[in-house]
């Protein structure tokens, strides 16, 4: 218990130590780096499972495969992918946003494709009743609809990513997996944990805020509907 609460106290000495907050391996200039990695593979990984998941949830064709290239990029060691990809590219942030990106899609893209699929037919019917174009029955019937698990699909991608951009920092890039990689190379288990301490405080920050955007965007009966069983 004694050890316990000595590691809490040097965590914290760590983490309000002005050092910590200045200089290019100080916690802001790391956090930027981690956002930026996280942010542009995001970004990538929502373009792709976005598009692929409304458009094969609203026509029915491409199921199977979608359903199989989410499990195979599921399957991929995201510490593999960058090590591979180091290796044939080089270093640079291509590796670290290739097994970023491939990590995202699959809940985004498994997500959107459910929440489509997932639409009452009679709803989709009684808009093209009313002289919907099929553009206009994914945009303002569907998506609406599915915005709950679309949500969520973005939500746990960006989790994900958010806890597994630590991997940039082995290939010898930045972010806030600087500070576990340098302090197991250290044997410094105070280093080691104040990052891990950061990483997990960003990661609760995005799951509060797609909260709060959850309940700002989506219908109150739809996100009753959604939770539940």
């Amino acid at each position: 218990m004694n050890d316990l609460l000595n590691q809490i106290r040097l965590v914290g000495d760590w983490l309000t130590s002005s050092t910590q907050w200045h200089g290019d391996d100080g916690i802001p200039h790391r956090l930027l780096e981690h956002l930026t990695y996280s942010g542009l593979s995001l970004l990538f990984a929502a373009l792709i499972g976005l598009t692929f998941g409304l458009l094969v949830g609203h026509t029915g064709r491409g199921a199977f495969a979608v359903a199989s290239v989410a499990n195979l990029a599921r399957a991929v060691p995201t510490f593999g992918l960058v090590v591979l990809v180091v290796t044939l590219a080089g270093l640079s942030t291509a590796p670290v946003l290739v097994a970023l990106v491939a990590l995202a899609i699959p809940p985004i893209l498994i997500n959107t494709f459910e929440g489509v699929r997932g639409v009452d037919p009679d709803t989709r019917d009684a808009a093209r009743g009313v002289g919907m174009t099929e553009w206009e029955v994914l945009i303002r019937v569907e998506v609406p609809m599915a915005l709950p698990l679309i949500l969520l699909g973005l939500r746990v991608a960006a989790i994900q990513v958010v806890a597994t951009a630590t991997v940039a920092a082995y290939p010898g890039l930045g972010g806030l997996g600087r500070f576990i990689v340098d302090g197991l190379s250290r044997n410094d288990y105070e280093l080691v944990i104040g990052g891990s301490t950061v990483v997990v405080v960003l990661a609760l920050v995005v799951q509060v805020l797609f909260t709060a955007l959850r309940r700002l965007i989506v219908s109150p009966g739809l996100r009753a509907s959604a939770s539940r069983p």
